[in-house]
């Protein structure tokens, strides 16, 4: 009878040593002093190393790339709490870094992973193993990530014009509104400044709309360029653009003005072997706290650009609203 014990004993543990092994994750069990007791075929066949290479090994001095405090406090908490614990791709993206062999995500640049480490009890109910499965999670990582890109650029369509790639009316003009607001609670300054193409519609009827489109595509590269990262340049409507100059009063933003002017003094579009120059008028005001909304701000600002382009185009009109 012993004898028949022994034998279903043997055969079980040959049984749950194959399922082990052909288990379609990583499995990692280690001892209490870090040291690797099995080694799976998984982790064989993405590591390249074999159980008999790494029986018996510390985990840590066979993979010094693996951040040793950090592993190790997770792997204590499991010995002391008899607790599972969780690493997740998004906090981790890997646990040792395997290339993705996944067929619908092969240009993945390594497997991502998610980890659960286990406690394992010995017979006598002692917690002295600890066992780390690790998931292939590739497909559902980049699934993920590529949802979110769209995501981003579904949000980054909503707030661009599509032609110049600067912000769009809506998304510029809820900027502004920000803006109005904020200097209602801390008065720090900010100017804006309003632009307008002279004789746009002449560039049109002389080179067609795709050498006007060509214009208005430069010009809004000339703007980025001039301005920095923390103002706010939008296309106001066809030729016509805005400038939210954060932190500069009006004295400030005609620096803006001096190098914008500059660059396109010296910008000539070419398109299908035609030259193209133009000129800007532009209407510059500071925020006031005599302005009752973001509108009669960009009113006034286009006051001063109406002013400008009356005068004889080709300038900037100030208008400052505390006068």
């Amino acid at each position: 009878m012993s004898i028949t014990i022994s034998d279903t004993s043997i055969d079980e543990f040959h049984l749950q040593l194959g399922l082990l092994q052909t288990l379609d994750v990583g499995l990692i069990i280690l001892d209490q002093t870090y040291h690797i007791n099995l080694w799976n075929t998984f982790m064989e066949n993405h590591s390249g190393l074999l159980h008999t290479q790494l029986y018996k090994k510390n985990l840590f001095e066979r993979f010094p790339e693996l951040s040793e405090s950090w592993l190790k406090h997770k792997i204590d908490a499991v010995f002391l709490l008899n607790n599972r614990s969780f690493i997740t791709w998004e906090q981790k993206p890997y646990f040792l870094k395997f290339k993705s062999y996944r067929p619908l995500t092969s240009d993945a640049p390594y497997m991502y992973q998610n980890v659960t480490l286990i406690p394992l009890s010995s017979p006598s109910g002692k917690i002295e193993h600890v066992g780390i499965l690790i998931y292939d999670v590739t497909d559902a990582a980049m699934g993920r990530q590529a949802l979110e890109a769209a995501n981003i650029k579904l949000k980054l369509q909503s707030q661009t014009d599509q032609l110049t790639g600067l912000y769009n009316r809506g998304f510029w003009e809820s900027c502004l509104q920000q803006e109005f607001d904020r200097f209602a609670r801390t008065p720090l300054p900010s100017s804006l400044v309003m632009i307008d193409i002279d004789h746009f519609k002449k560039v049109n009827d002389t080179y067609g709309h795709p050498g006007g489109d060509e214009v208005l595509r430069q010009l809004a590269t000339i703007l980025t360029e001039v301005t920095r990262t923390t103002d706010r340049v939008g296309r106001y409507g066809g030729e016509e653009f805005g400038i939210l100059l954060v932190g500069s009063d009006a004295y400030q933003a005609q620096s803006v003005i001096t190098r914008l002017q500059q660059r396109v003094d010296s910008l000539t579009v070419n398109h299908y072997n035609h030259d193209i120059r133009f000129t800007l008028s532009m209407g510059l005001t500071e925020i006031s706290h005599t302005f009752n909304s973001h509108e009669q701000w960009i009113h006034m600002a286009d006051q001063a650009l109406y002013q400008s382009k009356q005068n004889g185009r080709n300038q900037v009109t100030i208008i400052n609203a505390e006068e």
